[in-house]
């Protein structure tokens, strides 16, 4: 059992000392989303499953705190109301329900984060290309082949993996980082 513990321990830290090459492109990313924010504009997280909890992770660590007490800054997880899911889902289908939501929310001036471990996932690929269609910012995290959502992202962060938990824990660690860069960009005296 030990061994095993050790191998996915390893598996992780390989995943990320090969995401180093990517630090310009998570700096990039947080550029984006720090000029949405500075400029008024919300940041809306989206995805399914283990993705949804990182979208709602990330959301609520820039709408309460990261590690700095300091201004609440503009974030909506598209997965946290149960009510509009189930109805969109009902009315419109499973592939529309972030969809909706932006058509309702978003506007240019706004941002879209979409993370998809395999990059297909029909409802997310929808709600990116509408933003993409409107003019909004994107920024697509998956895992190593990007899926569709590699054509469509205005820019893609791609986990050099192929196995969902290791995709799942580069994730919420760029998630994490970028949180950490908006805090340090916007909100430097509280």
């Amino acid at each position: 059992m030990i061994e095993k513990v050790q191998k996915q321990l390893q598996e992780s830290i390989n995943v990320k000392i090969a995401a180093l090459s990517l630090a310009e492109k998570v700096a990039s990313a947080s550029q984006l989303i720090i000029q949405a924010l500075s400029h008024g504009g919300t940041a809306f997280f989206l995805g399914n499953g283990g993705s949804a909890a990182d979208a709602q992770h990330l959301a609520a660590e820039l709408v309460g705190r990261f590690e700095k007490n300091r201004k609440a800054l503009r974030a909506v997880a598209l997965t946290t109301n149960p009510s509009t899911i189930t109805a969109l889902a009902n009315d419109y289908g499973y592939e529309n329900i972030f969809l909706r939501q932006l058509q309702a929310l978003a506007a240019p001036g706004d941002i879209v984060i979409g993370i998809s471990t395999g990059g297909a996932s029909p409802n997310v690929v929808k709600a990116l290309t509408w933003a993409k269609e409107k003019g909004i910012e994107t920024i697509a995290m998956t895992g190593e082949n990007g899926g569709d959502l590699a054509r469509i992202a205005s820019l893609l962060l791609t986990a050099p993996s192929s196995h969902t938990p290791r995709i799942q824990e580069l994730h919420i660690t760029w998630g994490h980082i970028i949180c950490g860069l908006i805090e340090e960009a916007l909100c430097s005296n509280g």
